[in-house]
């Protein structure tokens, strides 16, 4: 155990996961800033935590109070209560929030434990499957959370739903490689902490973003009590043998601990100033950067280690294939600002294991200039949340989007291009676990988060949302009619850009949370996938990934800008008006533009399917059924239909030799071969 600021430390003995007192203490030898006990012929069941004294004076940063028993940051396994009680309060207020001195209730009986497991302990038997090694111009991303995706899955059983073994299960990887997924990025898994907040009002921390401990597995996925290591491990190699990989949300900006209100858990009592960002002029308070009430210190030696230990622990014993880093901004933090060339995002990138993986970077956090879109190194991919906005804002018909949205679909090289990074280099999203699911995209105009507990005040404002007449669920067939229209706009504008797309869970099947866009806590079937919703939509998103297959030139890593693919040859990419003209500058800057035709011609930097001249992508954000007018660069092209945002089938799309119908708020997609000479 590491610690700058213990004066000494006692290692906790608990016969059983569940007894109420320890029944031995033993004092660990020091040695500079390390404390190590050997304690021979320990029971498979015992638990164990520590007792951390020294200084206690918030003031200089040091809270060390040997009356809370210190859960171990590198605990494989974690027993015991998961969630808030007063006891676990490591402070003594008055009624004005000043601190008073160290809380003297003893909180074992209230607090996680962990139980000693060996490196390799867990794990399913023989030798693993090959990691895909999916390369980023064929990855497809599906964010899920484990329970989510399984709690109500008909044909699994009982015992196997909301568990890691229900997410492997054959009949959740049949759907998965039926869509086309590549790639499953799962939401955390490290084993979390419900707040006080949270337990006040009987709700629990569904999504996991509280992070208790950042070695050990959620318990409450295993289908067997105290299997989670082994189980995860199985889950993990049974979707690499179906050629999908595994990426894990981590949350290494904060932790479960929260502010200096929040419990004493484990790295707060151990040595606070070396694992948390605490405030210069006020170090009895700390940096709030994430908005959960810490943050934790990755310019700090201590805890940059514990985190990179962690991930390589994930990679090596658990055998995923990536991270997706929420807010990670915070990763990049120096003494203040984000630096790209940072300590952690260099020796993570240096990794001879971890550099080699899938990495993805929420770019962003709650601190300042917070907002870091464009600005993460190589190898580094980043969430793409201007992609989300500006698909939204174009279906729903608002002014100026139009250019906007033709940005994004060609690889929004205004973001990523001057940092020479590739076009895959954008992961791009129309929905994620946080904000609206796609269904309530097209269904809700404002966000409906009551049962959340905090009278509607939490979840973003700024949904970009419509509901087409009517607020939430309806009968109303027309009001549904175009709500699937516009859904299945999104998706295909998903599938047709450039960058690595990435689907929410369930949006192919039209999963709703009732207008919840915060469901963080909400562990029950408003949150839960139902399996039985919506099969066109799910036939449609099957269509729009193939066609992305299909297609490199959707794909690769080159950036779409109108030009010639080789001297003399045709130019990539033309934008098209609702004329079949070339766009010009003063259309880009018409407010009123609500239709996209995008051609993309084939050529050996943009590469097309096999016998396919020209790709043609016509959308429309329009009320009224639009003719689309074919453009006289296609004289020589004979056009057939692939998809149509009316019918996965295309049943109803009119096509002659000059025009297409356009379904209003819809979109199609042909694909143009060169007619013979002659062919009328």
């Amino acid at each position: 155990m590491l610690s700058h600021s213990s004066t000494r430390i006692e290692l906790c003995l608990f016969e059983t996961p569940d007894a109420v007192s320890e029944h031995r203490r033993v004092e660990m030898d020091r040695d500079g800033h390390v404390f190590r006990a050997h304690v021979p012929d320990l029971p498979a069941t015992a638990a164990y935590g520590y007792r951390a004294h020294g200084p206690f004076e918030p003031s200089l940063g040091l809270r060390h109070n040997p009356s809370k028993l210190l859960l171990d940051p590198r605990a494989r396994r974690i027993v015991g209560p998961l969630h808030w009680h007063p006891a676990q309060q490591g402070s003594v207020f008055n009624d004005a929030g000043h601190e008073l001195g160290p809380d003297p209730r003893d909180s074992a009986p209230f607090a996680p434990r962990a139980i000693a497991v060996e490196d390799n302990d867990g794990g399913a038997p023989g030798p693993a499957p090959r990691r895909p090694r999916i390369p980023w111009s064929r990855t497809v991303v599906y964010e899920c959370h484990v329970k989510g995706m399984t709690a109500l899955h008909p044909q699994l059983p009982p015992r196997l739903r909301g568990t890691y073994l229900g997410l492997c299960s054959q009949p959740v990887v049949e759907h998965l490689r039926s869509l086309g997924v590549t790639t499953l990025s799962v939401l955390p898994v490290h084993e979390r902490y419900t707040d006080r907040h949270l337990t006040q009002l009987g709700l629990s921390n569904y999504w996991g973003y509280a992070t208790l401990g950042y070695f050990a597995p959620r318990a409450d996925f295993a289908s067997e009590p105290g299997r989670e290591i082994d189980e995860l491990k199985t889950m993990v190699r049974a979707l690499h043998a179906a050629g999908i990989e595994v990426i894990l949300d981590v949350v290494y900006n904060h932790s479960a601990e929260s502010d200096r209100f929040g419990p004493t858990l484990s790295l707060r009592g151990l040595d606070n100033r070396a694992y948390y960002r605490l405030r210069q002029d006020a170090a009895a308070h700390y940096e709030n950067f994430s908005g959960c009430g810490n943050t934790l210190k990755l310019s700090s030696r201590p805890c940059r280690e514990l985190v990179l230990d962690s991930l390589r622990y994930w990679a090596q014993e658990m055998e995923v294939d990536g991270f997706r880093f929420d807010l990670a901004v915070t990763l990049g933090r120096g003494q203040r600002d984000f630096d790209a060339e940072g300590a952690f995002l260099s020796e993570l990138r240096a990794d001879p294991l971890l550099g080699g993986l899938k990495l993805i970077a929420e770019p962003w956090d709650m601190g300042p200039d917070g907002y870091r879109l464009g600005a993460f190194p190589d190898p580094l991919r980043e969430w793409n949340d201007r992609f989300r906005d500006d698909a939204r804002r174009f279906v729903r018909g608002d002014g100026g989007a139009r250019a906007q949205l033709a940005t994004r679909l060609a690889g929004s090289s205004d973001i990523f291009e001057p940092s020479r990074r590739p076009a895959t280099s954008s992961v791009s999203l129309i929905s994620c676990h946080d904000g609206f699911t796609l269904w309530d995209t097209v269904s809700y105009a404002h966000k409906h988060n009551e049962v959340n507990g905090e009278q509607g005040r939490d979840g973003h404002d700024h949904n970009w949302s419509a509901n087409w007449g009517v607020e939430g669920e309806t009968g109303n067939a027309d009001v549904l009619l175009r709500r699937r229209q516009v859904a299945r706009s999104l998706l295909l504008i998903l599938g047709l850009g450039k960058g690595v797309p990435m689907l929410g869970m369930g949006d192919e099947l039209g999963r709703s949370q009732r207008g919840n866009n915060n469901a963080y806590a909400q562990d029950n079937e408003q949150s839960w996938l139902r399996w039985h919703d919506q099969a066109e939509l799910l036939s449609f998103t099957r269509a729009v990934l193939a066609l992305r297959r299909r297609h490199p030139a959707l794909r690769d890593g080159r950036f779409l800008h109108g030009r010639p693919i080789e001297p003399g040859g045709p130019v990539d990419l033309i934008w098209l008006n609702a004329d079949g003209r070339t766009m010009t500058h003063d259309d880009w800057l018409d407010p009123e533009g609500l239709t996209l035709g995008m051609q993309i011609r084939h050529g050996p930097l943009s590469p097309l399917a096999d016998g396919v001249d020209a790709l043609l992508c016509v959308l429309h954000a329009g009320d009224e059924v639009l003719r689309f007018a074919l453009p006289s660069s296609a004289a020589s092209l004979r056009y057939r239909p692939v998809l149509d945002t009316s019918s996965a089938r295309n049943e109803s799309l009119v096509l002659d030799a000059t025009a297409v119908t356009v379904p209003a708020h819809g979109a199609v997609v042909l694909e143009g071969t060169t007619a013979p000479r002659g062919a009328p």
